[in-house]
């Protein structure tokens, strides 16, 4: 973490304290958890000011959906998409699929 910070004591279930000890850097796990749900909150407000309504049966079809794509998908499709992904993230593919470094 950089910046400035506050100390903070928190109490928690005794499963959240195992999964937290298991940890080399609790305070960073804990503020990526809290940040990955900043996010997901930011993303809720920004679809309901456009209007769209997330209810629990459409999370229920995305998931089911999602769940349908795993089991299609084999481990070989995966990786390959985790590759491109790659590339474009290093600048080497743009996601067009154009290669731009030598």
């Amino acid at each position: 973490m950089t910046g400035a910070v506050r100390k903070l004591s928190i109490s928690v279930p005794p499963d959240v304290a195992e999964r937290l000890e298991r940890e080399p850097n609790a305070s960073a796990f804990l503020v990526h958890a809290a940040r990955a749900l900043m996010r997901r909150e930011a993303l809720d407000a920004e679809l309901a000011h456009q209007g769209v309504t997330v209810t629990e049966e459409g999370v229920a079809r995305a998931r089911a959906a999602r769940a349908a794509v795993d089991v299609a998908w084999p481990a070989e499709r995966y990786q390959a998409i985790r590759e491109r992904v790659r590339q474009v993230a290093a600048g080497d593919e743009d996601p067009a699929g154009r290669v731009t470094a030598a």
